[in-house]
């Protein structure tokens, strides 16, 4: 998922990074894990994120969205959120995440939107909603986010 051409970021995140030499599709991508689980990223900001993930191939024994493959989802799209309200001089590190499941989901493709409730100096914490084809929410998750100085994660 290092290819996340088609996100939208607003025009001054995209300067800030590019000055640093920073690679910002790359960097708020939905890595390793959400290439495996289909998961795209298609509008971010720290005000709102989106994101799409197939159910196909998400599924669990009785055919249905893996409550977990929604987890996913939810905490790549607050994270997301979580990393650019910190910037770059911030790393957003998940420290709790919940997540209610509404409703089954047996194909199509479901939609998460992540919207702050809290977006402060040290953590930050987003609401998601997931949603299917026909805008009926399958999930309501909640995000935290310590924001981390990015230079105490070197050596």
């Amino acid at each position: 998922m290092g290819e996340q051409s088609s996100v939208k970021f607003p025009q001054e995140v995209v300067d800030e990074y590019a000055a640093l030499g920073v690679d910002l599709h790359a960097m708020f991508s939905a890595g390793h894990l959400g290439t495996r689980m289909g998961v795209q990223i298609i509008e971010a900001s720290a005000e709102r994120v989106v994101g799409t993930m197939p159910v196909e191939g998400n599924t669990q024994p009785y055919g249905l969205l893996h409550g977990g493959a929604s987890a996913v989802l939810a905490e790549t799209l607050g994270s997301v959120g979580s990393m650019l309200h910190g910037g770059i001089s911030k790393v957003a590190v998940g420290v709790d995440l919940n997540c209610t499941h509404h409703r089954g989901v047996k194909s199509g493709l479901v939609t998460g939107v992540a919207t702050p409730v809290h977006r402060g100096r040290s953590t930050a914490t987003y609401e998601i909603v997931i949603t299917d084809e026909e805008d009926k929410r399958v999930c309501s998750a909640r995000l935290t986010c310590l924001l981390r100085d990015a230079d105490g994660l070197k050596g």
